[in-house]
Parts: C-alpha cells; sequence; structure tokens
C-alpha cells in the first residue's frame, strides 16, 4: 500500500517450548527471555526488518498513545496501548492473544500507528486517540488505512449481559451474540465502527477468530499461552 506494510503473526516458527509454544513474542507471560529474544529476531528477519528497530509496548488496557522516532534502547518501555511514528523504516508492534491488533498508515502524510485494543481499551478511546495524533502529525482520516488482525470473534466471546450492556453504552456497534444464544462483545467491531465515524473507509479485518484457531495463541482458550504481534512500518 504505497509503502505501508502490514504483517500479523501466528503461533509457529519459533522457539519457544510449552505451553509458549512456538512463536511467542510476549516477553511479559512466564517464557524464557532468550526464547523471545530469539522469536523476536527470527520473526523480524522474515519481515524484512531489523529487530532493533522494532518498537514495542508495555501495555496497561488503556486509552494512552505515545509519539516515537527512535527505538527505547536502553530506556523504559512507557505504559501505552498505542505507538505513533513519522520515522520510515521503524515498525511499531503490538501483542494480543484475543485482543484487537489495530494497525493504522497514512502513507502520504508518512504516519503510522499500532493500536492494542482489548475491550477496555475499546470502550476507552485507545483507537480514536491513535487518530487523533495521527491527524496531529499530518495524517488524515479519509487516507488511513486501517487492517485489523486475528482476535476473539463476537460468536466466542462471551461476558455477563451487564457488561455487554455496559460497553454497548459506549459502543453500540461491539454489542454481540454467542453462537450459543448468550451474551457477548464484538470488539472488533466496536473497533471497526469507531475508525468508521472517523472517515477512515479503507478497512480490512482479519477473519481468524483466536479462540477458534489452533494456529493462533488465545488467552481466553489457554489461560497460560503466547503472544501474537502486529507490525506496521513505512519504506
Amino acid at each position: 500500500m504505497s509503502g505501508a506494510h502490514f504483517a500479523f503473526t501466528d503461533r509457529w516458527g519459533g522457539v519457544s517450548a510449552v505451553p509458549y509454544e512456538e512463536l511467542n513474542l510476549g516477553g511479559a507471560v512466564g517464557d524464557d527471555p532468550g526464547s523471545v529474544r530469539t522469536n523476536r529476531e527470527l520473526a523480524a528477519t522474515s519481515l524484512g526488518l531489523d529487530p532493533a528497530r522494532v518498537v514495542w509496548m508495555k501495555q496497561v488496557h488503556g486509552p494512552d498513545v505515545v509519539v516515537v522516532d527512535e527505538p527505547w534502547g536502553e530506556r523504559p518501555v512507557p505504559e501505552a496501548d498505542a505507538v505513533v511514528t513519522t520515522r520510515r523504516g521503524l515498525a511499531l508492534a503490538v501483542l494480543t492473544a484475543d485482543c484487537t491488533p489495530v494497525l493504522l498508515a497514512d502513507p502520504v502524510a508518512g504516519v503510522v500507528a499500532a493500536a492494542h485494543a482489548g475491550r477496555p481499551g475499546m470502550v476507552a478511546g485507545v483507537v480514536p486517540a491513535a487518530v487523533e495524533a495521527m491527524v496531529g502529525l499530518g495524517a488524515e482520516p479519509a487516507r488511513i488505512v486501517a487492517r485489523t488482525g486475528p482476535a476473539v470473534c463476537g460468536r466466542c466471546y462471551e461476558v455477563p449481559d451487564a457488561m455487554r450492556a455496559e460497553v454497548a453504552a459506549v459502543e453500540p456497534g461491539a454489542y454481540a451474540e454467542t453462537s450459543w444464544g448468550t451474551p457477548a462483545v464484538d470488539v472488533t467491531a466496536g473497533v471497526h465502527a469507531q475508525l468508521e465515524r472517523l472517515g477512515v473507509r479503507d478497512r480490512e479485518q482479519s477473519p481468524v477468530c483466536t479462540i477458534e484457531s489452533d494456529d493462533h495463541f488465545s488467552y481466553r482458550r489457554e489461560g497460560l499461552t503466547g503472544r501474537l504481534a502486529g507490525y506496521v512500518w513505512l519504506d
């Protein structure tokens, strides 16, 4: 897409042992740190990226956005659920294992963002906050390309009825029902509804539900497990 690149991993092709097998990219789930480093190197190089030029976040299910222009290096990784950059060749990464990974790019303005939208983050508005930060750097919603990756679908994400009502009061597009007829939340649908209202029209959604796919990590299915990653960058 005119110099913008989007990528989502599955769970295969890494070195982590059970229960993180194989390509766990999350550094805070109890996996061996050496295995995670190796997995991040494998994933980055397979995409033609320099592993040292990938920016990660300390995700906390909030609305905070950080603008970056270089890797963290030896600096502490800040708490945030979205990162934005105008630096070409700097890849932004988001970790998930049921939450919705959101990748955004305006290739004309040279601005990209990666956001972590779980249920709390979607309700808190992390994706609109990321778009707002992009616009502040010259992006235009009509030019933004949005890609959402593998995530739990509304047919599988069962929640109490009161929780569904609370979420739907903020984002009606997230109202859902499981395939067995109980209350549910569709976070990805909520994200796309938010993007639609913001004027982001070029959007695609992964068909993969992490709970249904054995090729992807799912916290709700497995509990102790690894993390997938989404990457976005500009040439």
